[in-house]
């Protein structure tokens, strides 16, 4: 999948960017000036179109209705939008992207900016995933919990770092289930069953087990990085979840202080009492608490008000592209100050270019997280990850002496 494809109404915006793409050495590029001649190629048997530029604003089928589209073909290659509408409407699109589940690069507004479009090619060369499941691919309760009481899941871990030094302080815990068939199977296709089906709790433990063996073995390296672990609404009804949690950090002799559960806050609570409860107990231990995705539920104040949370994270969605967007830099800084006045820490998920690390700092971000830093990755690559930051760490130093100096 290594073609691209542009899809816009008008002849001369298509003649514009494919010259613009062959300038950057993209010279695989088709056009399509109407969205049903466009998803006639994406439907052909040998279709390799790794990258779609779609216009949003096109007579007889508008770019809405081609992501719709897009999401029920299970389109898997990346999408960039463009339009010269208002960007509030580009960013309300985008958002929309993201709901089907398609893989958004960004957005340009047109004319499309050589300096913009060759970050976005960057990012499409460098970090594009790979292309998920088949859509529709499920898989039954039984196997979901052979998975797990199989030893079939496994840990990656995201590295997290201070955005004034760069210095890395931890890493995010993301389970994966490699599966025997079907590859590296990623947790949008299982968590839902394991909660659907009652055995969410047994799939945390495990991953918390796991992420605690490894954090200890890093320790007994020299390496001291605090672990971060989600954890489901089901978990905080478990009241023994944590004695669970505590037996673990004795068992591995990892500190309380070094261990952060981060709870999903659009799903934190219905019933407030167990949670509350488990949360008060797990922070009166020491174990750290985090809000994540703060900004995309329905009562984050409340809750910021009522649990012991040390650490908010800002979801993704206020944070790519947030250098050119004043909408976002305000709710990064309402973010940021309320977190401050709290006594929390502050972390911005999401960072996927130089651009989201320059401003997140400049706003004074606490940590920061994302494809820029270093992609979700097993246990045995994080000390070359390490070794390999050191030098990029030492480049971004020099390079905000410049940007001061």
């Amino acid at each position: 999948m290594n073609e691209i494809l542009l899809v816009d109404d008008d002849p001369y915006q298509l003649r514009l960017l494919s010259r613009q793409l062959a300038t950057l050495g993209h010279e695989k590029v088709s056009c399509c000036d109407t969205p049903s001649s466009a998803l006639a190629v994406l439907d052909a048997p040998d279709a390799a179109i790794g990258l779609l530029f779609l216009d949003l604003n096109m007579p007889q089928m508008d770019g809405v209705e081609v992501m719709r589209a897009l999401a029920g073909r299970g389109y898997a290659g990346a999408l960039v939008l463009i339009s010269g509408e208002d960007s509030r409407i580009l960013e309300t699109a985008m958002r929309l992207a993201f709901a089907h589940e398609l893989n958004v690069l960004g957005a340009l507004p047109k004319p499309c900016e050589n300096a913009s479009l060759a970050a976005l090619l960057d990012r499409w060369q460098r970090f594009h995933r790979p292309a998920r499941q088949a859509a529709g691919k499920t898989y039954a309760p039984d196997e979901v919990r052979h998975a797990i009481e199989h030893g079939e899941l496994v840990n990656h871990y995201q590295p997290k770092v201070e955005l004034a030094t760069g210095a890395p302080v931890g890493v995010e815990t993301l389970v994966r289930w490699r599966h025997p068939q079907d590859g590296l199977v990623y947790p949008d296709r299982f968590i839902g069953v394991a909660e659907e089906h009652d055995f969410i709790d047994a799939l945390t433990r495990r991953v918390i087990r796991d992420a605690l063996d490894q954090t200890k073995a890093w320790r007994d390296m020299g390496l001291r990085l605090s672990v971060a672990v989600n954890v489901s609404m089901d978990d905080l009804v478990a009241l023994d979840f944590p004695d669970f949690v505590l037996d673990e950090l004795g068992r591995t002799g990892v500190p309380a202080g070094d261990l952060i559960l981060e709870v999903t806050e659009s799903r934190l609570m219905k019933d407030p009492r167990a949670p509350m409860e488990i949360l008060t107990r797990l922070r009166l231990k020491r174990v750290r608490l985090s809000i994540d995705d703060f900004g995309t539920g329905h009562s984050s104040l409340a809750q910021l008000r009522d649990l012991p949370f040390v650490e908010l994270k800002v979801d993704r969605g206020f944070v790519h592209g947030g250098a050119t967007n004043p909408t976002m830099g305000a709710i990064l800084t309402a973010s940021r100050t309320m977190a401050q006045q709290l006594g929390m820490k502050t972390v911005a998920e999401g960072v996927e270019d130089l651009g989201d690390w320059h401003w997140l700092r400049d706003y004074g971000c606490d940590l920061a997280q994302g494809y820029f830093i270093g992609k979700p990755m097993p246990a045995e690559e994080l000390p070359g990850w390490l070794t390999a930051w050191e030098g990029r760490r030492a480049g971004l130093a020099c390079d905000r002496s410049l940007r001061e100096g």
